[in-house]
């Protein structure tokens, strides 16, 4: 199988979630080439292992996706727009298969040329999937698996009515499923692609034991976001509560978690890092760590790994919406979801009502560990049984029919019929046609007489080029802009 993921938490995702479906099968990573394609630490720390790696267009990816006999399993971890492109692209390049596997090459080209002709049809992709008869073609192509990477607080139908069309789209929770399936009766779009799972990374031990000894100092995890909240203000805020906890209770760690250094980038852009902001505060130590006291500092790394820390210490996560509150949940690790800045739709902490968690840091600094709410975790899936037992099974049963009498062509809800205002331009803006076929300008289709390996080093050259003026135009001059619209 292989998965392939646009940032660093889908990539985790992505990995995760095929190791939970297919245990035994070998997986293959492809990174889609663009903003936020993770560097080599962001891998690393995320860490999780593939067989193969390596960064891929849209083409290339369309190309060994559907290779014959090349995966039996797709997962799509990626942004909704990328997720829509490739179906479409996924479900051309199908039809292109089925339509010349049995003809001699020069009928082949024959009906690539025919077919060229009518992209600028809507109604093209339809009839080529269907027989004399009316009835859908079964096609030999490997199951779409897609989902979200954790939390889903916003834009709930623009992003599920993008991923519709996969085989199987992954809700994390029996409250996810319920909203999922809600959303696409609503509109009048297949349900039954909709299975149950749990995310991926709520393994492992969760509650600890209650005769279990703290090890170590008292251990205080602040899950930072790269977007939540936007504000300087704010950000500057929540950075100065965490250090007044410090101070106020130098027996503790207090760990700031970062999800990026410098010039990396992540799901979310940051505009205004915590690592900059640090800087500002007055006092404390030189360097990197400006002016936070010596119990409390910048860390990185993998966030399960240090959920365990603050687990064995008798700790405590602390977050405005992050999924690592799941995470610290599943673990048994008290979690405060701040409410500091309200509880608001544009901070995700509304996701949290009911949970218990909810909490401000003046609470906190009083000594309050919230107790999650039982009956809200288990209809959140943080806690119970094995999540993935039926999305499995329903997995295997798909590739038992891909590799059978085939599976059905992708049918994706938004098309040049339903959405034709929109859909095209989230196939251009990843170099496909409006029938999802690789644009003429395409990497995959370019002969500059470089070669592949000059091709790649110039690519890698003009990409890094376009991540820096990208960096730059985000944390630096949008910022100036904004201040000068405030003057």
């Amino acid at each position: 199988m292989v998965v392939l993921a646009d940032s660093d938490t889908r990539w985790k995702w992505g990995v995760l979630t095929a190791r939970r479906l297919a245990p035994e099968a070998a997986v293959d990573g492809l990174l889609l080439r663009g903003r936020a394609t993770p560097t080599p630490r962001q891998l690393a720390e995320v860490g999780v292992g593939v067989d193969s790696l390596r960064e891929v267009t849209t083409a290339e990816f369309l190309r060994a996706a559907t290779a014959p006999g090349a995966y039996d399993l797709v997962v799509l971890a990626c942004v909704g727009g990328a997720v829509q492109a490739m179906l479409h692209g996924l479900r051309r390049a199908a039809a292109d298969g089925a339509a010349s596997g049995g003809a001699a090459s020069g009928e082949a080209a024959s009906a690539r040329a025919a077919a060229a002709s009518a992209r600028a049809a809507a109604a093209s992709a339809a009839a080529a999937d269907s027989g004399p008869d009316g009835e859908l073609l079964r096609q030999r192509r490997p199951v779409v698996v897609t989902g979200y990477v954790g939390v889903v607080y916003e834009k709930l139908t623009d992003g599920l009515l993008l991923r519709h069309g996969a085989d199987l789209v992954l809700a994390n929770s029996p409250f996810d499923t319920d909203r999922f399936r809600a959303v696409y009766e609503g509109v009048g779009a297949d349900a039954g692609s909709v299975a149950e799972c749990a995310l991926p990374f709520l393994e492992g031990t969760a509650a600890p034991s209650a005769g279990e000894a703290a090890d170590g100092p008292f251990t205080v995890v602040f899950a930072v976001q790269p977007s939540v909240p936007a504000g300087r203000a704010d950000r500057a805020y929540l950075l100065r509560r965490a250090v007044h906890h410090a101070l106020r209770h130098p027996e503790r760690q207090v760990l700031i978690k970062l999800r990026s250094k410098p010039g990396e980038h992540t799901t979310h852009i940051e505009e205004l890092p915590y690592q900059k902001l640090v800087r500002k505060l007055p006092g404390g130590r030189d360097g990197a760590d400006g002016g936070l006291p010596p119990n409390c500092r910048l860390v990185y790394g993998n966030m399960g790994e240090i959920l365990d820390r603050a687990r064995h210490t008798g700790g405590l996560l602390v977050t405005v919406s992050s999924t690592a509150a799941l995470e610290s949940l599943h673990r048994g690790v008290p979690t405060a979801v701040l409410t500091d800045l309200g509880v608001r739709e544009a901070l995700g902490n509304h996701y949290f009502t009911g949970s218990g968690c909810l909490a401000s840091w003046d609470e906190l600094d009083d000594g309050l560990l919230p107790e999650a709410d039982e009956k809200w975790t288990l209809r959140q899936g943080v806690r119970g049984g094995d999540g993935f037992a039926a999305a499995r099974d329903r997995v295997a049963r798909l590739v038992g029919r891909a590799a059978g009498g085939g599976l059905p062509p992708l049918a994706p809800y938004y098309t040049l019929r339903t959405a034709p205002g929109y859909l095209p331009g989230i196939l251009r803006r990843y170099g496909l046609e409006q029938d999802g076929s690789p644009g003429a300008g395409s990497p995959a289709e370019a002969s500059d007489g470089l070669g592949a390996a000059g091709r790649g080093a110039v690519r890698r050259v003009v990409r890094e080029a376009a991540r820096g003026a990208y960096r730059h135009g985000v944390q630096r001059v949008a910022p100036l802009i904004r201040k000068a619209g405030e003057l």
